[in-house]
């Protein structure tokens, strides 16, 4: 039998809340996913190089997998980087 797993309490008695959700950042989906446009096309890179997930910009599915192929594109060509070499 396995015990649950409680949360330590704080000073003042009470519980610690949980971690907060993810900002959304509102970001509109260009009509024409095109991977020489790099303004927009950076818009949905994190400061690493990666991919932003759905849940971050809010575009649909479709669209995410046209973005990811525009990103993987103009990667190739050398037209965004390929990923930052920077850790801390």
């Amino acid at each position: 039998m396995e015990r649950k797993k409680v949360m330590p309490k704080t000073k003042d008695g009470k519980r610690p809340r949980r971690a907060a959700r993810p900002i959304r950042i509102p970001v509109t989906l260009p009509e024409v996913v095109d991977y020489k446009d790099i303004v927009s096309l950076k818009k949905f890179l994190s400061e690493r190089g990666k991919f932003l997930g759905r849940r971050f910009t809010g575009v649909s599915a479709k669209g995410q997998r046209l973005l990811i192929e525009a990103i993987k594109r103009s990667r190739f060509l050398g037209l965004l980087p390929v990923g930052s070499s920077k850790r801390k």
